[in-house]
């Protein structure tokens, strides 16, 4: 008799949670409504969203530069220490549309190298880079990094994130009501029911994981898109290196050294980097900001085979 007293008195706990929750959620529906009297036109609200998130992420970009290069612990590299490097430099931007790119060097987490910046940007070079390659090799890295500004990648894959996590936080909040509202419902139902329900905070941390895990399902397309162009730039960056110095060969030997060096980690600069993170299985190689090395270093030789399969034999 007392256990069913309990059941019974637990069951009136949840409808009486269920009524709370019901008049919480039409309070802010009426708070809502009266916050936002009109109905919001939806092509100047998704305009608006896309501004903003293509506006903060141009912001980011034109600051991010300097933030990066302290946060690296990079220092610029002189043009009197080494002049060798800069004649190739030179030739390389009499040869593409860039500026006058600062060079500076860094210990980087292994043997890499990346570019930031549009015409007048910035290219960091990891100090090993100058004890395992060679002259020609190390051009072949340069110009590499010289295409990138050349197309803007960097402005581009920054506005493309921004946007992707823009979508991202206007989805989650949007959906999270929704999670609360059936977190809220099943514990209601483990009231009525007459178990004890897990403590509220919990409830929130399930919800929060499970929305968050919905809104990376939604955007897959748009983040595996993104990811495809960034594997996409390191080919047409390494095809670009090519044309201007001549030697697909020195860029793969140099690509070669690099892979060799070391294993390169995972995190937010990985899709700047010359070399990136690379995963085995199909998905995550989709979400992968470079192709394998091995790809791309074949890319290069079968380039070379065909050149000089194209000259005549005398």
């Amino acid at each position: 008799m007392r256990r069913f007293g309990v059941r019974l008195l637990m069951a009136l706990v949840g409808v009486c949670l269920l009524g709370l929750y019901l008049a919480v959620g039409v309070a802010l529906v009426e708070l809502l409504a009266v916050l936002f009297p009109g109905r919001p036109d939806l092509t100047v609200l998704v305009g608006g969203m896309v501004g903003s998130a293509l506006f903060f992420g141009y912001l980011s970009y034109r600051v991010g530069t300097r933030r990066l290069v302290t946060g690296l612990g990079a220092v610029e590299l002189p043009r009197e220490r080494a002049p060798w490097l800069y004649r190739r430099l030179d030739g390389l931007r009499a040869e593409m549309a860039v500026g006058d790119p600062r060079v500076f060097v860094a210990s980087l987490p292994s043997p890499n190298a990346l570019a930031v910046g549009a015409g007048e940007g910035v290219v960091i070079l990891d100090r090993d880079l100058f004890r395992i390659l060679d002259g020609d090799e190390l051009e072949g890295i340069l110009a590499h990094e010289l295409a990138h500004l050349e197309t803007r990648d960097a402005l581009v894959q920054t506005l493309g994130s921004s946007l992707v996590e823009t979508l991202s936080g206007v989805l989650f909040l949007l959906l999270f009501p929704v999670g609360l509202f059936l977190a809220g419902l099943r514990r209601v139902g483990t009231w009525i029911a007459g178990r004890r329900p897990e403590p509220f905070d919990r409830h929130l941390v399930r919800v929060h994981y499970r929305v968050s895990q919905f809104v990376v399902v939604l955007l897959l397309a748009l983040t595996l898109a993104l990811r495809a162009h960034s594997r996409r730039r390191e080919f047409r960056a390494d095809d670009r290196a090519v044309e201007v110095t001549g030697d697909p060969l020195a860029l793969a030997r140099a690509l070669s050294r690099i892979r060799d060096a070391a294993r390169p980690r995972q995190g937010p600069l990985s899709s700047l980097y010359i070399y990136g993170q690379e995963e085995e299985d199909a998905l995550t190689r989709l979400l992968a900001t470079h192709p394998p090395m091995d790809d791309r270093i074949e890319r290069l030789v079968e380039r070379t085979e065909r050149s000089m399969a194209r000259i005549p034999v005398r």
